[in-house]
């Protein structure tokens, strides 16, 4: 569910990866004596977008991991059959994380260090994220797995942001489409893969979240040490940071910035339906296939590696022909009814082959939505001498989902149940509808953008 910048000279020293491609002989985005800065024009390097997907893949397999599989085990060890406390503890993680993100955006685009703006956020949040999965490992009760999981998200959250600034720094028009797509099949691969880890240390709770967390590190920490950012120190700081400032920097003006607000939020209300729909995968598996929660990585893990296949489609076809025909639109509502496919054949699913069919068909959604967004929100940036703190704003949309969400969740599912089973089929069905209402959004009210 969920949410980059290497173009001009200057900027943070990074001339060797913005070689051109290949027939391309565009200039590099000029930074004048403000420190305001053009569009990037020059294309990143084939090996930089490649070192892009690998920490992409790494953000994501240590996030998703205990996010799908793990918190879910802890709980059903902890406190059998309290199956809400998954809302509870995500969605608090979450909420914490939203209020500081803007101050963690101003921080970065005012970061001036040898390394860069980007790349100590990158291994600062790494190091967050590795520690709260061993306290959530280790946890005795599931206050202390709450309290592990507000550093794991936050950590990881961290490090995608920074991966996400440099992508919105460098990429110009041109790729946004392609890289987005490529970055984004690695966060849908990355989590398949890793509840397959996982699923294979099982016997081990705490090795379920470490192992991930360590593959995930090793992939963040490698990026900026092989594709390094360079310095920031030359770039000017024009304004003071005021307390005026940081409240205002969690918001923007509607009016201004008119297709940047309907982007944000046609996008918030599609990640809450897409929000309604993951948060209690684990459970939904257990209870339509009437297996142990313990059991369900084997099927999750099967079901994902289909759906991967159908993602990498889906975000590649988004990505490369988004691109090639300069429309962004059509391919949101595109995958907007292709979600409330996947979510109304998940509903009413009570065999693998039609959990199958439902989970091919929503991920292929996610990603050409996640795909086409993304170079949609790189396209009406409101100001790029602060991208890192637009893009938190931007994640706001898809953060807030993954707060309310769960919480929200939890309740439909007890409307009117009988027994022990949950309504799981009252909540993907209200997230269908959520989906629908986010993409057409987007595709009818954003004007820029074709």
């Amino acid at each position: 569910m969920t949410t980059n910048n290497h173009g001009a000279p200057g900027l943070a020293g990074g001339i060797a990866d913005a070689e051109p491609l290949p027939g391309n002989h565009l200039s590099a985005s000029p930074v004048d004596h403000t420190g305001l800065m053009e569009e990037p024009q020059v294309p990143v390097s084939r090996g930089y977008i490649l070192w892009l997907m690998l920490a992409s893949f790494g953000a994501s397999i240590a996030m998703m991991v205990p996010l799908s599989y793990g918190i879910a085990v802890r709980i059903t060890e902890l406190a059998p059959g309290q199956e809400q406390m998954l809302g509870f503890i995500t969605g608090t993680a979450q909420g914490i994380y939203l209020i500081v993100s803007p101050l963690i955006g101003i921080w970065s685009d005012r970061t001036r260090s040898r390394f860069g703006r980007r790349a100590p956020f990158i291994f600062l949040g790494t190091g967050i994220g590795l520690a709260g999965l061993v306290v959530m490992g280790l946890a005795p009760n599931l206050l202390l797995v709450g309290a592990g999981w507000v550093l794991g998200m936050a950590g990881w959250s961290i490090s995608g942001a920074a991966i996400q600034n440099l992508m919105a720094d460098k990429l110009p028009e041109g790729q946004r489409g392609r890289v987005s797509a490529l970055t984004g099949l690695m966060t849908q691969i990355a989590p398949v893969l890793g509840i397959g880890v996982a699923y294979a240390v099982s016997s081990n709770t705490f090795l379920v979240f470490v192992v991930p967390g360590v593959i995930g590190a090793i992939l963040l920490a490698l990026f900026p040490l092989i594709k390094p950012e360079g310095s920031s120190q030359n770039i000017p700081v024009d304004n003071r940071v005021t307390f005026r400032s940081v409240v205002g920097s969690y918001g923007f003006s509607v009016r201004k910035y008119p297709d940047f607000a309907w982007n944000w939020l046609g996008r918030f209300v599609f990640f809450m339906g897409l929000y309604f729909n993951t948060t209690f995968g684990t459970f939904f598996y257990a209870q339509r296939l009437d297996l142990p929660v313990r059991e369900v990585a084997g099927v999750v893990a099967t079901i994902g590696m289909l759906g991967v296949v159908a993602a990498a489609a889906g975000a590649l076809l988004g990505g490369f022909l988004s691109d090639k025909l300069k429309r962004r639109r059509l391919f949101v509502l595109f995958a907007a009814f292709l979600f409330v496919g996947g979510a109304v054949a998940e509903a009413f699913a009570w065999s693998l082959p039609q959990l199958i069919i439902g989970a091919v068909l929503m991920q292929t959604a996610i990603a050409v939505f996640a795909t086409v967004d993304q170079a949609i929100i790189f396209a009406i940036l409101p100001n790029r001498t602060e991208t890192a703190r637009y893009m938190a704003v931007v994640a706001f949309a898809q953060k807030i989902p993954s707060a309310i969400a769960p919480l929200v969740a939890s309740v439909i599912i007890t409307i009117g149940i009988t027994g022990g089973d949950k309504n799981y089929t009252f909540l993907y069905l209200a997230g269908a509808a959520l989906a629908l209402i986010g993409g057409l959004v987007i595709s009818l009210k954003v004007k820029s953008v074709r």
